[in-house]
């Protein structure tokens, strides 16, 4: 691996990436001290002047490898980046615990830093009265996961920063539902000022590796140590901050901005591996995010993508197709420079990171 090189202040320094030609990373220095990492995607060629940025955040357990996804938005001339947060993949840190959390506003500093990185204003918080100096491009948040419910209240407490949010398989509720989240909640919040550390029992089957690392028939290959096969051990104090998270959603997040949520058409949550699993959502009731999906705002569309996996690009070439078909759908409608699917992508081309 390169070695990693700071940023501060108003220098930035870049340094290949792990991903190889046309991409690279930047380490993100944080009031926590817990560094941050972006990385960014420059294909020959560049981009437009006018295109937008788009800024992708990763999920629980994860960080950026999909290189496809960078290609699709990269061909249609936008800035891609990445943003591996403090804990995770690039960022991670001998003696971290990976992916520790209190609270997901944590993240906003490692937001504010990327954007900073990449040339952008610092975004007013809501409520805030000074001015804000108007960014010249465009801003797109992409986010999967945990990392789909991170933006999602980012840019609810930031509601001038962004102009769109495309969100993959979004945890914005519990898989037991509101409900459940509500009975258990109490406890876990106790137990979080307590024993913050505290695992939580396991509750990863292994299924989701199996349908996308290529050890097992998948198409991808990652970084064991910053992807594990069956996840991190969970803490009480990070689910305590999802659990929070997803109260607030439920609320109603109030966005003023267009929101793409692609889900896939059904969940396999079974403790057993089968070939459902690979062609289903193995870790999130799909049903209840999409009921949930409806309270992000007033301009909310929810694709459902037949037979596609918790992250809905990295599913079967056939599947992802028509997951790029159906962003290429909605950005025509909603986006200022709508991408158009590649003739790659629209043959499934893909490729393997290590």
């Amino acid at each position: 691996m390169p070695e990693l090189t700071h940023y501060s202040g108003d220098t930035a320094t870049w340094q290949p990436d792990i991903l190889g030609e046309g991409y690279e990373q930047l380490t993100l220095e944080l009031p926590s001290g817990a560094p941050a990492t972006l990385v960014r995607y420059s294909p020959p060629g560049g981009c437009r002047p006018d295109a937008a940025d788009v800024l992708y955040v990763h999920g629980w357990s994860d960080y950026f490898f999909q290189t496809e996804l960078a290609q699709y938005w990269a061909k249609a001339g936008m800035r891609f980046y990445a943003l591996d947060l403090h804990n995770y993949g690039r960022s991670l840190r001998p003696g971290q615990s990976p992916g520790f959390t209190m609270d997901l506003t944590e993240y906003d500093d490692d937001i504010a830093a990327a954007l900073a990185a990449m040339g952008r204003p610092v975004p007013a918080v809501k409520g805030e009265t000074a001015e804000e100096a108007k960014p010249a491009r465009p801003l797109i948040l992409v986010g999967h996961s945990t990392g789909g419910l991170t933006l999602s209240l980012w840019a609810a407490r930031h509601p001038l920063a962004a102009s769109a949010l495309v969100l993959n398989s979004p945890w914005l509720e519990f898989q037991a539902t509101e409900l459940g989240r509500k009975i258990i909640s109490p406890l876990i919040g106790r137990e979080a000022q307590r024993h913050p550390l505290a695992t939580l029992p396991p509750v990863d089957a292994g299924n989701y590796s199996r349908a996308v690392f290529s050890a097992f028939g998948g198409e991808w290959t990652y970084n064991l140590l910053w992807r594990p096969l069956r996840g991190f051990p969970g803490t009480v104090a990070f689910l305590n901050a999802v659990f929070r998270a997803q109260a607030a959603v439920a609320d109603g997040l109030d966005l003023g901005i267009p929101v793409l949520v692609l889900l896939s058409d059904k969940s396999y949550l079974q403790p057993r591996w089968s070939a459902e699993a690979g062609k289903a959502d193995v870790a999130l009731d799909v049903e209840v995010v999409a009921h949930r999906a409806l309270s992000l705002g007033n301009s909310v569309t929810v694709a459902r993508v037949p037979d596609a996996l918790h992250d809905v690009f990295l599913s079967a070439k056939p599947v992802r197709r028509r997951a790029y078909a159906a962003v290429d759908r909605w950005a025509r409608g909603y986006l200022p420079a709508a991408p158009k699917t590649s003739p790659e992508l629209q043959a499934g081309a893909q490729s393997i990171s290590s």
